[in-house]
């Protein structure tokens, strides 16, 4: 999918009759015959191999994605024979509690499919996709070919460069254990008319979750976890970004998070109101403890970035500032909760206890520095870096030579660590700062005098 080109938002023409008629507004022919295309062998072949790669953990049965392989042409010879024959049953997904970050006490529950499950899910997602990808909304990032977080938020950019610099930052209560099975049903249909698909997604919505030995019904939402509910989230949600857009608000959605800029807090508030109107209608709730309009000089937070408009004076005289940046300045840091997850992610790994070799370590946490650091590499996080950098040596040192305070960059200098061992620096994943990043170089003991070319 093309990147946008146009940040105008322009009313989309005459309103629909009804708010379901936003996926299919034309009366377009319905896809009748499907379900045997979701269980042709050769799609679930293709299924598992994204399953795969995906990795995961398995689900309530103990499987393994290793498990599954060791009889792979029997798994999915069996699946292909319980979905053809209208035999197959889901079962209940492994609800696990992941800790939410900056919040003590508060879980988000995951719902993980077993791997059989997952494979079935993933096999009507290949089907389901170019049915309705092209159905959603140019408002709309989350889980989408072609589109991500980084393009949601150049959008916003923009938006607020050009003048809109009043947010609404809304939060949604529960989406995804909370949405209308119903409702859900009734938007599907608008594309896919095959009775058998319809039951099979209906059965995976309901199938509940097992925590503690018990059993319990899912009356309404989908699992947060599950292959097919980024699709049925955004399947849900489409009504709502078109509306919206119809409205003119320049709406920015990324699966349940949304924001809309305005010129004036007059029309935050009316966009406010309209949304929480057009949600109910949905069967969706506002988080109102988390929904909140701002200015963009107070900042707010948006896919993990703190944007906001600076405000502080700068520490050097105009022409001496050669990245170009003014003061009040536009600018995006990672939010706090982000800083603190990845720094504990560190620190579970760094223990002093950890039954680990240095080289070992340090294979271990580089996946987390480099995913991390890819993600905010762009943003104002030059001293953050060079700062997360110096933190991560410490942590090493630490588990190497069991004391904080030690000789350890002494014994094992920045340029071994860096070099040698290949940790991972963040501040050399900034691309703006062009750092010569040859093996050579770092051996050669030139990593503390080095600088940006």
């Amino acid at each position: 999918m093309a990147r946008i080109s146009s940040l105008s938002e322009k009313p989309l023409g005459d309103r629909p009759r009804r708010l379901v008629h936003w996926l299919n507004p034309t009366g377009e022919q319905k896809f009748h015959s499907l379900v045997d295309k979701v269980y042709k062998l050769k799609n679930l072949e293709l299924a598992w191999e994204k399953v795969k790669r995906n990795r995961g953990s398995g689900g309530v049965d103990g499987q393994s994605i290793d498990d599954f392989a060791s009889d792979l042409e029997g798994n999915l010879k069996r699946l292909h024979d319980e979905l053809r024959t209208r035999t197959y049953r889901p079962q209940p997904v492994k609800r696990q509690l992941i800790p939410k970050s900056g919040q003590p006490g508060k879980f988000r529950p995951l719902g993980i499919p077993t791997i059989y499950d997952r494979v079935c899910q993933q096999a009507l997602l290949n089907r389901l996709e170019p049915i309705f990808e092209p159905v959603f909304d140019e408002a709309s990032f989350g889980y989408r070919r072609g589109r991500s977080a980084k393009d949601a938020l150049r959008k916003i950019w923009l938006e607020v460069e050009q003048g809109h610099e009043w947010v609404v930052d809304a939060d949604l209560r529960d989406f995804f254990g909370s949405a209308d099975h119903g409702k859900l049903l009734v938007l599907l249909n608008q594309q896919v008319a095959d009775g058998r698909v319809l039951a099979l997604l209906e059965s995976i919505m309901k199938v509940g979750y097992l925590e503690e030995g018990k059993i319990y019904q899912a009356p309404k939402g989908v699992p947060q976890g599950g292959v097919i509910s980024p699709l049925i989230s955004n399947v849900l949600l489409t009504p709502f970004d078109r509306e919206m857009r119809r409205k003119g608000y320049r709406l920015t959605r990324y699966a349940d998070d949304w924001l809309v800029t305005c010129r004036s807090r007059a029309e935050a508030e009316s966009v406010l109101a309209f949304a929480t109107k057009l949600l109910e209608k949905l069967g969706v709730e506002l988080n109102e403890d988390k929904t909140r309009i701002v200015h963009v000089r107070k900042g707010f937070e948006f896919l993990g970035y703190k944007i906001k408009r600076g405000s502080r004076p700068l520490g050097l005289p105009a022409h001496k500032i050669k990245s170009g940046t003014v003061q009040g300045s536009l600018y995006a840091y990672p939010r706090q909760k982000s800083i603190d997850h990845f720094k504990e992610q560190i620190r579970k790994r760094t223990s002093r206890k950890a039954p680990v070799t240095t080289g070992q370590l340090i294979a271990e946490i580089n996946p987390v520095i480099r995913g991390w650091g890819n993600y905010y590499k762009k943003a104002h996080v030059r001293k953050l870096f060079n700062r997360l950098d110096r933190w991560v040596r410490r942590r090493i040192w630490s588990h190497r030579y069991k004391r904080w305070r030690n000789a350890g960059w002494k014994k094992l200098p920045e340029s071994k660590l860096h070099g040698e061992l290949g940790l991972v620096s963040l501040i050399r994943l900034i691309p703006s700062l062009n750092w010569r990043t040859s093996a050579a170089f770092v051996k050669a003991g030139c990593w503390k005098t080095a600088r940006p070319v």
